[in-house]
Formats: structure tokens, sequence, C-alpha cells
């Protein structure tokens, strides 16, 4: 199953059931290549943006959600399949580069490519500084980037809970950023650090979420 028959069945299913407000999707370019940047608030996140978005769009996904066992392991390999996910081995720096390669390949095909530059959801509904893995994108690829704010996924699938509930979310996409200018800018850290503060913004603009000026790090195991 592709993630556009996918779209065609779940698409009308979620608007019926959750009734969620969409904002901005002439601000998607309906072609080429374009980062959706947005925060993050719950696993969800990474259904609702491409069942919601004008155009189809593919997020990381972590490889156990391919290779699981069980009836849960096959769901969860169709799902993720279906909307196009990218499976990614998570937690070093050689994994967090080849996810990057794997969504500028995406982008090198004109595709969209949606990542998190919080780099993991906000378990306090705080939108924490953004991780400069965007800014590399965006210049690596010459793509622009639209900032997303999505609103009530974390009342859907709070942290914890393994089944969704029925809350209606928003999800607002911004005017696009086109860095394409700063391409061989140097020096190359300050750039991405400007760059990435930059699409920070954009999101905190559409979420008003409340700022922490520090990086967010997922729960030790």
């Amino acid at each position: 199953m592709s993630q556009a028959l996918a779209k065609l069945v779940l698409s009308p299913l979620t608007r019926m059931v959750y009734r969620p407000v969409v904002v901005g999707r002439e601000n998607v370019p309906k072609r080429g290549p374009v980062i959706i940047a947005s925060n993050h608030l719950a696993a969800i996140d990474s259904a609702v943006i491409p069942l919601l978005a004008p155009r189809p769009v593919s997020f990381l996904a972590k490889a156990e959600y391919f290779t699981g066992s069980g009836l849960r392991g096959r769901l969860n390999k169709i799902f993720f399949t279906a909307m196009d996910s990218i499976p990614v081995e998570r937690g070093t720096h050689r994994s967090a580069q080849a996810s990057l390669d794997a969504g500028l390949e995406v982008l090198q095909g004109g595709g969209a490519f949606g990542i998190y530059p919080e780099g993991t959801r906000s378990r306090d509904g705080r939108l924490y500084r953004g991780r400069t893995g965007v800014a590399w994108l965006a210049l690596a690829s010459g793509a622009p980037v639209v900032p997303v704010a999505l609103t009530g996924t974390e009342r859907i699938q709070p942290v914890g809970k393994l089944l969704p509930r029925i809350r209606r979310v928003t999800i607002q996409f911004g005017e696009p950023l086109d860095f394409s200018a700063r391409i061989g800018e140097t020096p190359v850290g300050p750039v991405r650090r400007e760059i990435t503060d930059q699409i920070m913004d954009a999101i905190h603009a559409l979420s008003a979420q409340p700022r922490a000026d520090v990086y967010n790090e997922p729960p030790k195991a």
C-alpha cells in the first residue's frame, strides 16, 4: 500500500473522527523538494502530518517498527511502510548522519521530508532548542523549509498510553523559508546554528509554546 492509497482510505476517516483544523496547506509547495520541520508532541505526529499534508511526506521511523514479530509487529510494518517511513537505527552519531543522508536522498528525488528539529518529543509541552541537522539538510539540498506547528496530538496519545484517544488537533503550515542564498557560507557551524534558530522561531510563532533554551534529551531507559 502506497502513502497515496493510505491517505485515500485513512484521511477521510481521520477527518471524520478527529475533526482536525488544518491551516496553511497552500504554504506547502505542490512539487519539488521541501523540508517539513515540525514541533513534536506525540508519537502519532508522524502519522498526523502525512495524513493531513497536501502531498506525501516521508518521516524516519525506528527500524524495530519494520522487524517486529506477532500481530502488532506486522501491523506496524504495514502502517509505517504505507506511510513511506524510512527505517533507521538510532542512538549513535553514525546513525544520526545516516538519518540525515536518508532525508537528503528523499529531497534529491524531489520529495517532501519531515523532520523534528527538537530531536525527540516534548514531554512537558515546551518547545526545545533545535538541533542543526535541519539546517544541514536545507543547505545540502537547497530545499525550502516549511515550519509546522501541531497542537493537541499530545492529548490523543499521552506519554505512556498505547491506545489513541479521540481529541481535536490543529496543524498549521507556515510560509516556506528559503536558505539557498546561504549555501557555501562559512564558518559552517554558526551558519547552521543561525538557520536552525530561525526555523525554531518560525515554529514558535505558530505554536506559541513556552520555550526551553536547552536541548530535549530522551528519557533514560
